[in-house]
This record gives C-alpha cells, structure tokens and sequence, in this order.
C-alpha cells in the first residue's frame, strides 16, 4: 500500500457558506479553519494547501458564552512608547465584527508558510448579504 500525495495541479477547491449566529466564537472557527485547510478532503496532505473558500455571513450577531464579552481583550501596538491600544470583544463586535472572526480563526491554523493563503481564502460579511453569489456555495450546517 502507497501513501498518497497530492500534487498542486490536483488541487480543487469548493466555496462554503457559514451562518455566525448559529455557533458560538470557538466552534465557529474550528469549522471554518477546517475547511481552509482542507482535512475534511480525502485527499488532504498537510504540505499542500488544497483547502476551500469560506464565506462567512451574519458576523454581526456573533455568538459567545460566558463573560467573553467583557472580558475577552484584543490587544494592538502602535510601536511607540505606550502604544498598546485593548480592546474588549463587545467592543471589537461593535466596531468591526469581521476582526473577531478572522482572529479566532487564525489562531486555529497552523503556524507555517501556508497560513497566510489560507486566511486570504477567508471572506467575512457584517450582515446577510454576500457579494460571492455567483461562486454558488454550498452552505454548512
């Protein structure tokens, strides 16, 4: 028995539709770091990036449990002396949702060269309405 190995001309990748408000932060970026890195594919080699699109939608209305809401801190440095800027996920939420997603999700990829391209694949929307239409995801459940 051979072990299989996918070359980059093989690579297929499918679009997806994910609804935030039906899962909380945590397994909401499990799911969609899933399907960027394509380990839900037969096909999956960890050194290949043959991961999907995901289009998240309805990041607005993100759902979280316990206190997270006030005391989850997103953190940012300007590079000067007392530059640090925090930030709670209420506020983060309130001013630009998308932030919170693609953190989590982030934090869930592996830390290697492909990170970067498989985030790129990654679009989030505020609100229900989604410019990637005519790709025809297919929505998670």
């Amino acid at each position: 028995m051979k072990t299989y190995s996918q070359k980059s001309a093989e690579i297929s990748r499918e679009w997806w539709l994910v609804d935030a408000s039906t899962l909380p932060l945590g397994k909401l970026a499990v799911v969609i770091a899933d399907k960027l890195m394509g380990k839900s594919k037969v096909t999956y080699t960890p050194h290949i990036d043959n991961g999907d699109y995901v289009v998240v939608i309805n990041a607005k209305d993100l759902k979280v449990t316990g206190n997270k809401l006030t005391d989850k801190k997103y953190y940012r440095h300007s590079g000067f002396p007392g530059g640090l800027k925090e930030l709670s996920l209420e506020e983060v939420i309130e001013k630009e949702p998308s932030r919170a997603i693609k953190e989590a999700v982030k934090g869930m990829l592996p830390k290697n060269k492909l990170a970067s391209e498989r985030l790129a694949r990654l679009r989030v929307f505020d609100g229900p309405e989604h410019t990637h239409t005519a790709q025809n995801p297919k929505e998670i459940k």
